[in-house]
């Protein structure tokens, strides 16, 4: 069996499926991207297809090493994330080869079932504790959301009370039958990081997500000193290799690689495995579609490590669109009491509706990050 060709989509509301054929009639999906930078994965992904077109899509470890290593400027989030979806379709070809799941060929799944959470509350939380109901009817037992908005290294205490009083109105509304996850999305720097984790703890959070920025990770572990809330990152580290100094400094207790930026199934997998040495857990980062989900999944499946995992059906950025929509089986991801049934269909047990695919592809579609600033006009991190 032999690749033939490969093919991305830019699609609403900001996402680039990847498709790739065989000439054994085998396709595969896969979900490259990088949010906000959709096209230049795309070209990185036109890059690299040479290497992959006429070999063998089952020999995915040659093949990802082979796009690793014969670059000489390798990792980071664009050539991670372009290697993600070529690496999550090639597990889905081999799958479909042999007419199992992947977590079948990644030695079986430890669990019937993922935990799962949901976003509330937009880039500016608002009306969460309204928002915590719907998810509570809905069946939902763990929800996330942003912590606050845009702070300065040194903060004013308003912005500190307006963060106690969001999850504080929660533990009014539902008292303690949901968890909350607070991401800090890199926001916080380290002074106001602390004062944020005292003030949020008798409210006992799930974890604190990116307290501070990857670049910043060494001062994680000040952090964790000063709270016993669960420190959770990872989104925007791309390899084992960006993990490895995080495990080692014992600066998190929950890793979040996302399927679609840090080298997809094959590397993921391994960076659960390293995590699960350090007795560190496992909750993969997936505001993103369908793919990216399905393969999230997987992973979940034989990563004895994996608690939680984030979903996007309903996110504020899937207005207009949602993972459904390109899907022809949507009953795949059925969630019940804060579950959901790993995908039992073959590969990535997803089934692409390339259709709707073709119809809503348009390269000259762009989501953006959106461009934050501070009162004296310098640069907010978003």
């Amino acid at each position: 069996m032999k690749v033939t060709s490969m093919e991305c989509f830019i699609v609403p509301p900001r996402w680039c499926f990847l498709k790739v054929e065989t000439d054994e009639g085998i396709t595969g999906w896969g979900e490259p991207v990088v949010e906000g930078r959709a096209a230049t994965v795309k070209a990185a992904v036109e890059e690299l297809k040479e290497y992959v077109i006429g070999r063998d899509p089952r020999l995915i470890e040659d093949t990802w090493n082979m796009l690793y290593r014969s670059g000489f400027y390798r990792g980071g989030p664009v050539h991670m994330s372009a290697l993600a979806g070529i690496d999550q379709a090639l597990w889905d070809i081999k799958g479909k080869f042999h007419g199992v799941p992947v977590y079948e060929l990644l030695g079986g799944a430890c669990r019937e079932k993922m935990r799962v959470y949901s976003w509330i509350g937009g880039d500016r939380p608002d009306d969460v504790a309204e928002h915590v109901k719907q998810q509570l009817a809905q069946g939902f037992t763990a929800v996330k959301m942003n912590a606050t908005n845009e702070m300065q290294y040194i903060d004013s205490y308003k912005k500190v009370d307006e963060a106690v009083d969001r999850i504080a109105a929660i533990r009014d509304a539902v008292g303690q039958d949901v968890e909350v996850g607070l991401d800090f999305h890199g926001r916080v720097h380290k002074p106001m990081a602390k004062v944020l984790a005292k003030a949020l703890e008798p409210y006992r959070p799930m974890f604190l997500e990116e307290p501070v920025l990857p670049e910043n990770n060494e001062a994680l572990a000040e952090i964790a000193r000063s709270t016993s809330i669960p420190i959770a990152t990872g989104e925007r580290m791309y390899s084992r290799w960006d993990f490895k100094p995080l495990l080692e400094g014992g600066y998190a207790d929950i890793i979040q690689p996302d399927l679609s930026h840090a080298g997809g199934i094959t590397e993921c997998r391994k960076i659960a495995a390293m995590a699960e040495a350090y007795d560190v857990a496992l909750a993969p980062h997936c505001p993103l579609g369908p793919v990216a989900l399905a393969s999230c999944l997987q992973v979940d499946a034989v990563s004895h490590n994996a608690f939680i995992q984030e979903q996007s059906f309903g996110i504020h950025y899937n207005v207009g669109n949602d993972l459904n929509d390109y899907l022809k089986d949507t009953s795949v991801f059925a969630f019940e009491d804060g579950f959901v049934h790993l995908p039992k269909g073959p590969g990535l047990g997803v089934e692409m509706d390339e259709d709707k695919i073709r119809r809503a592809a348009d390269d000259a579609f762009a989501w953006k990050n959106p461009v934050w600033r501070h009162a004296d006009g310098s640069i907010a991190e978003w």
